[in-house]
């Protein structure tokens, strides 16, 4: 083991302090208030990532989706202001930057998943300016809807990376809130709108696609399937785009571009004994405990799964891993087992929302009474108003909130 300080040494070590790492903690404290569990976090500041789409088209402030990281962290939960930078999982210890050494009885793995911006030529050095912009970045969230609210014709491109990537909707909700924004000013009619995505289905779940398409031919929009962006010439304003599968490349000059950008699981877990081949946490599908470690669980963003990376999933795991760690601490058999739930609500327009819902293999869970491919005001008023309320007081809090049928949110 280690010859660590006893102040180093907590039966449960949370790597994460983000959707999936709080929850997790909280409902540990809830059902076991005497276990010593520690979360491990360098960031001061948490987000409620799913209402970035919302402060992208002017519907939520930023500030809305922000809260000090310590005034969520469960009373008696030791918060390591820290970031992680190797496992020894044979040794049931992680090694933190400061070079802290802090052992467990059990580990859950959820630190999310890391951005990878540098992969595009020339983004980072114009993201933010010159009407380049993401809904994925705290920093141009805002930046996205001064893009949209200025834009008076022209061209608007909006990109969606290969998969994996957190919320897979995403992409695609801000292209219809934004063709809306300028269907109601006027100005649709001489914007050329081009959503270019890295892959070959508007979405992943075949059962919504008709739905979606719809949304798309009513704007207007032109889609470019299999066309993955790989450089940015802000100055320029052209975006050049590779055909996947093939060496071609074709260049779209535009007025405001909305990127996406490639997306992996966070170096440390990349190159750890954790990772599975694609550089995720090789987690067991449904028990989410980890395939060859036993003292090992995972969640959220992170997990080499192949269900949808949205909160609505880690909202899912949370109780899961709660309730197999817990059995694995007492020695009783491991049952609890997560479906592969997720949920996108796909805001296609200012007021409409289809409501995704699905479990492992695309299999449709509908959780309300109507047609959810539909696009509905009440979807709308959970993505807007329920799902934010439910998220900051019930699923942070540990408590299971339910709203009628099972309600969740995704990113």
């Amino acid at each position: 083991m280690t010859d660590s300080n006893p102040q180093d040494r907590f039966s449960v070590v949370i790597v994460g302090g983000g959707a999936a790492g709080i929850t997790i903690a909280a409902q540990l404290r809830h059902q076991r208030p005497n276990l010593s569990i520690a979360i491990i976090e360098p960031s001061t500041t948490h987000a409620y990532q799913p209402g970035w789409t919302l402060v992208g088209a002017g519907v939520m402030t930023l500030a809305e989706t922000l809260r000090q990281e310590g005034g969520l962290i469960p009373k008696d939960v030791t918060w390591l202001r820290d970031s992680v930078v190797s496992f020894d999982p044979d040794a049931n210890t992680v090694t933190l930057e400061s070079g802290r050494v802090v052992e467990y009885r059990r580990l859950v793995v959820c630190p999310g998943l890391q951005l990878d911006w540098d992969k595009i030529e020339g983004l980072p050095e114009t993201l933010g300016r010159n009407g380049v912009t993401s809904n994925y970045s705290r920093e141009t969230a805002a930046y996205t809807w001064e893009c949209i609210r200025h834009l008076d014709g022209g061209k608007a491109l909006f990109t969606q990376p290969p998969m994996p990537i957190k919320c897979a909707g995403a992409p695609q909700k801000i292209v219809y809130l934004a063709s809306d924004h300028w269907r109601k000013e006027g100005s649709l009619h001489r914007t050329e709108v081009d959503f270019c995505m890295a892959g070959d289905a508007l979405f992943g779940v075949a059962y919504y696609v008709p739905s979606l398409q719809k949304q798309i031919d009513f704007y207007g929009v032109n889609l470019h399937k299999k066309e993955n962006l790989i450089k940015v010439d802000g100055e320029k304003r052209e975006a050049t785009f590779q055909i996947v599968g093939t060496d071609e490349t074709v260049v779209r000059s535009f007025d405001m571009l909305h990127v996406v950008p490639p997306q992996s699981a966070p170096d440390f877990v990349k190159k750890s004994p954790l990772a599975n081949a694609g550089g995720w946490l090789d987690v067991d599908p449904t028990s989410l405990r980890h395939v060859k470690y036993d003292t090992v669980f995972g969640a959220g963003d992170v997990l080499g799964t192949s269900n949808a990376k949205t909160a609505a999933a880690a909202r899912e795991q949370a109780p899961v891993v709660v309730s197999n760690l817990l059995a694995s601490l007492d020695g009783r058999p491991q049952t609890g087992a997560y479906d592969g739930y997720g949920a996108c609500p796909l805001t296609v327009s200012y007021g409409k929302v289809v409501l995704a819902e699905f479990l492992y293999g695309g299999k449709v869970a509908p959780s309300f009474p109507y047609d959810q491919r539909k696009p509905s005001r009440f979807a709308w008023l959970l993505k807007t108003e329920v799902f934010p309320r439910l998220y900051w007081h019930g699923m942070l809090k540990g408590h299971d909130v339910k709203v009628k049928h099972k309600v969740k949110e995704s990113a």
